[in-house]
């Protein structure tokens, strides 16, 4: 797979870094997003000649469990490089009346003045929440919310090089009128990692850990089904710290017991029911089927034509890195945007 890179500092001395050193993923998930991602912002001349129409919107749904510390770490934004906006849904609810939407409309008008940008919601479920309860004052906050976040990206419309992001571990509770075109015109169903993901995430967070010949991450992924990235990050931890050092406060290296002994005291979060009740929602959305077609080769890919089907098994935190990682990548090596971009 083709590495896609970002530079953390300005410092020549620091090398750069891949997606699948920081986090790891899929390969296929990085084909999809790059695509969805970089090409209308490095082919948007094309795009106009052959009058094709990008999408606004991206909504990615899955578990809880992972990706704020890889968020965290590669969103602080640097100069020559165009701002990623983020936003948690909690922090636009205010005691203030008219706060959180004043807020949220500053969002999208530094967002205009920045672009190529990427306007990013954390915990969408509650900026975007379900209309239409009883009267309460958090009701009517998150109602003007909604309607604020309607009419800023309805203003999209004429806008370039914009594109809002949004993650949420509820997708039921997403008012349905962001689901309509020229909104969220795509949906990502990530589901927990599979196999494959978690023996790659295994690999990124022992890394830097002094393993012993014995330990087989190949068995610990298998042994660990249903588990998130967070929970696979902490497995590997308890591994090295606890029972390493608890065992012995001289070791020097991590054995397979200790893995297997931390295994077989934790129990994942995530439920089959709630994997089911995940991916059902996909299934209930009003997909259109007309000219549908599936990525390179894979039966679980399918891109439509308003929406997009699950793109492979990886968690939410990797997607929304790789994400950022694409963005930035852009931002810092394309020759089709000026140099100098409005930062925060």
């Amino acid at each position: 797979m083709e590495a896609i890179t970002t530079n953390r500092t300005n410092n020549s001395n620091d090398r750069e870094w891949t997606a699948e050193e920081a986090i790891g993923g899929n390969a296929e998930a990085l084909r999809a997003l790059r695509e969805l991602i970089t090409f209308p912002l490095l082919y948007s001349r094309e795009s106009r000649k052959l009058g094709l129409k990008w999408p606004r919107g991206l909504l990615l749904y899955g578990p809880p469990g992972t990706g704020k510390y890889s968020l965290n770490t590669f969103m602080k934004p640097t100069p020559h490089r165009a701002v990623i906006f983020v936003n948690s849904g909690a922090e636009l609810y205010s005691m203030y009346v008219g706060e959180g939407e004043s807020l949220l409309r500053n969002t999208f008008r530094r967002a205009h003045l920045a672009a190529p940008s990427i306007i990013f919601f954390d915990e969408a479920d509650v900026v975007a929440a379900k209309r239409g309860g009883k009267s309460s004052g958090n009701i009517a906050v998150g109602e003007r919310l909604v309607s604020t976040l309607l009419t800023e990206m309805d203003g999209l419309e004429q806008a370039k090089g914009i594109l809002v992001l949004a993650a949420t571990n509820r997708p039921h509770a997403i008012d349905a009128a962001l689901m309509r075109p020229g909104r969220f015109d795509l949906v990502l169903y990530v589901p927990p990692p599979d196999l494959e993901a978690r023996y790659e995430i295994l690999n990124v967070h022992t890394r830097k850990m002094k393993l012993d010949n014995d330990v087989d991450l190949k068995q610990t992924a298998e042994d660990t089904e249903l588990f998130t990235g967070a929970e696979l990050e902490g497995l590997c931890r308890e591994a090295g710290i606890v029972v390493a050092l608890r065992e012995d406060i001289s070791a020097t290296v991590v054995c397979n017991r200790h893995f297997q002994t931390v295994r077989n005291s934790l129990k994942p979060a995530l439920t089959r029911e709630e994997v089911n009740a995940y991916s059902s929602f996909m299934k209930n959305l009003s997909l259109v089927s007309s000219g549908e077609f599936k990525s390179s080769g894979n039966e679980n890919s399918k891109y439509h034509k308003r929406w997009l089907g699950s793109v492979s098994p990886v968690s939410i935190g990797i997607i929304s890195f790789v994400v950022l990682v694409c963005a930035k990548y852009i931002f810092t090596h394309s020759n089709h945007f000026p140099n100098e971009l409005a930062t925060t």
